[in-house]
């Protein structure tokens, strides 16, 4: 196998030089720099990664913990980080919290033992001891697709405030100068929820159901608030009665449709919050024997490869999951070039996608999607 020394002597150059060309640690002259890559061409070299790890101190390596990577949402965004890395040079090592605090905690700590660079984490419902890890060894850290702002401030300092001060407060704020330390990239919810709602009461329905996500996630938050909007907007009543939580999951939301549909007087529309619970809910409805959009309309957060293959099609919000998954990448890098940078949070725009599960006539055109909100990323720095 050749060596460095190899190519050093085959571009007649020195061993640091064709080190600072393959390190990129020092400018080097255009043609000497193309001398060098042509030896490593012709001599088949490969570099070392782990004896210049332990030079720079680096692996480039980053470690990806979401939950659930069979859901088609998370494997797009595992698709994007993967793209994001591998342009960049980077590796992946990849971990499944399975949503769960305490095992979260545990692969989060074997991926770091790994000596990852950095990692991207998609936080659990209760991420304190998350959090509380990251911050005590400064791992550059984004969290991808739900944020920790409302979560650590209302779970963590509204369940357990004897504890932040000490332990979770000082992990997710910078001595220096107060200000939250992760970086975070997600999808817009609160705008393109309010639309499927605003939607649903323009063809005329007047109860509004919300099949909603598992408590404490950002996303779920995020999602209920975007509702009440959408009601709010078309001047509706918001009813307790009307919103159940599927906890992101097939089986939950099927669980809690039926519980909707066994009220009293049950919605006439529903809106699920994710991909997984818009298939628990269509099953609670055919074993009803109800029919969509007949006997009830049905609006989705989340769209996916088949969802324009149901019968009726499915109209969804499409979030821009492999977008979110290759910036998030970017971030992490952006991190890594400037530890010192204000940390910040970057949203992107979701794709209203109108089909005919809403009640809409079959126009005979595939789902055509529009934005929900202004288009371009939204990127500002996080707030004390």
């Amino acid at each position: 196998m050749p060596t460095m020394a190899d190519v050093a002597r085959s571009a007649g150059v020195s061993v640091a030089t064709v080190s600072h060309v393959l390190n990129g640690t020092r400018p080097v002259l255009p043609h000497t720099r193309q001398a060098v890559l042509d030896a490593v061409d012709e001599l088949g070299y490969t570099p070392n990664t782990l004896a210049r790890s332990l030079v720079t101190s680096r692996t480039r390596s980053i470690g990806l913990a979401v939950s659930a990577i069979s859901n088609p949402y998370f494997t797009e965004i595992l698709q994007g980080v993967e793209a994001g890395a591998l342009e960049h040079g980077y590796s992946l090592l990849i971990a499944d919290p399975h949503d769960d605090p305490d095992h979260e905690c545990k692969v989060v700590q074997l991926l770091h033992e790994r000596r990852v660079d950095g990692m991207i984490v998609a936080p659990s419902a209760d991420p304190r001891e998350l959090v509380s890890y990251l911050g005590r060894h400064r791992v550059p850290t984004v969290f991808l697709d739900r944020v920790i702002d409302g979560v650590i401030e209302g779970v963590v300092r509204g369940a357990v405030e004897g504890v932040v001060g000490g332990v979770v407060g000082d992990a997710v704020e910078d001595p220096a100068d107060g200000r939250q330390r992760f970086d975070q990239v997600c999808a817009e919810n609160t705008g393109p929820m309010a639309r499927l709602v605003a939607h649903l009461a323009e063809l005329g329905h007047r109860r509004i159901g919300l099949v909603a996500g598992l408590p404490g996630l950002s996303t779920t938050a995020e999602r209920i608030t975007g509702y009440r909007q959408g009601l709010t907007a078309a001047r509706l009543s918001y009813d307790d009665d009307l919103v159940v939580h599927g906890d992101s999951a097939s089986a939950g939301a099927e669980r809690a449709t039926a519980t909707l549909l066994s009220r009293a007087a049950p919605p006439t529309a529903l809106v699920t919050a994710n991909n997984a619970m818009t298939i628990g809910t269509l099953r609670a409805l055919r074993d009803r024997g109800l029919s969509v959009p007949d006997d009830l309309a049905l609006c989705c957060f989340d769209d996916f490869a088949w969802a324009d293959l149901f019968s009726p099609r499915l109209t969804a919000i499409a979030q821009p999951s492999r977008e979110i998954g290759a910036q998030a990448v970017r971030v992490l890098l952006e991190r890594l070039a400037a530890p010192d940078r204000p940390a910040r949070t970057v949203r992107l725009d979701c794709a209203f996608v109108h089909r005919t599960s809403c009640g809409c006539p079959d126009s005979g055109e595939r789902g055509r999607p529009s934005q929900s909100s202004p288009s371009s990323p939204s990127s500002q720095p996080s707030q004390p």
